[in-house]
């Protein structure tokens, strides 16, 4: 996705106006006078396909997203601390790490200011199924499961379909009653129907979730360490510490989000692509 719209200055005066206002500020003496600038941010939102399948909830390492449940999308709050670790792991890639990027030239005849949105692409990791087997012998929301599953491998089926693919449930099957099947080849393991389940027994996934992949490292300036110890303090994973004056980066536990280079003072800190 890459989107850029344009937003008039008068409208962008009239709000900074009205904010002034909030802030008791009659407004009488209010300038508004803007210089060239370029500012950029990193968005992670949640797209519509998401499946409910909460695998970004448990592979965030600081607990910034909620839970989606059956009638609504999981959730990024304002923990979030931008790792990008739950954009490369969601099995269907419906959390999207976007650039906002915002410009002023600076111009007095400038009307406008520019805004643009960029999708950014991220490595993905492995999501694989190993293996997923029904219960027949439980009651379950079989068609919620069948709703959400985003390959439409899980099918509701009645008894002939069974006995064409050979295939017999633990249960004995009635003519007219429909049945959950599993398509094992088009199964990606994303868990959105273990999730979605009313029983917990009703589904049994095993599925392989690989290692994260970094697409950046953390580049320290020792020379311009000021020895405040604001990295340390606010690393959420305590990644980083500084040891007889000097900073210490322990690369297997961070997790690459902005919470250093953010607070260094500094600038000392920076995250770079790893090329």
């Amino acid at each position: 996705m890459n989107v850029s719209f344009i937003k008039q200055m008068k409208n962008l005066e009239r709000e900074v106006l009205l904010k002034s206002v909030e802030l008791d500020d009659d407004g009488d003496d209010f300038q508004f006078e803007l210089n060239e600038f370029k500012a950029e941010e990193e968005i992670i939102a949640v797209a519509p396909k998401c499946v409910r399948c909460n695998t970004c909830v448990d592979a965030c390492p600081v607990g910034a997203i909620e839970p989606a449940n059956i009638f609504r999308l999981a959730k990024i709050t304002d923990k979030c601390v931008k790792c990008e670790i739950c954009v490369q792991t969601c099995p269907v890639s419906a959390i999207k790490l976007i650039k906002n990027v915002v410009v002023y030239n600076g111009e007095e005849d400038a009307d406008f200011m520019e805004y643009s949105l960029n999708n950014v692409r991220c490595p993905h990791r492995v999501v694989r199924m190993d293996d997923i087997v029904i219960d027949y012998s439980v009651d379950n929301n079989w068609q919620d499961c069948a709703d959400l599953c985003p390959t439409n491998a899980f099918t509701l089926e009645f008894k002939e379909f069974f006995e064409k693919k050979g295939f017999a449930p633990s249960i004995d099957l009635e003519e007219d009653a429909l049945y959950p099947y599993i398509n094992k080849k088009l199964c990606i393991g994303c868990g959105a129907c273990v999730e979605i389940s009313n029983n917990d027994n009703a589904i049994t996934l095993d599925r392989t979730i690989g290692p994260i992949l970094h697409s950046r490292n953390l580049d320290i300036n020792h020379e311009s360490c000021v020895n405040c110890f604001l990295c340390e303090e606010n690393c959420p994973v305590g990644a980083i510490q500084l040891v007889d004056g000097e900073v210490i980066w322990d690369d297997d536990k961070c997790i690459r989000c902005v919470e250093c280079t953010n607070h260094c003072p500094v600038g000392a800190l920076h995250r770079v692509d790893i090329e």
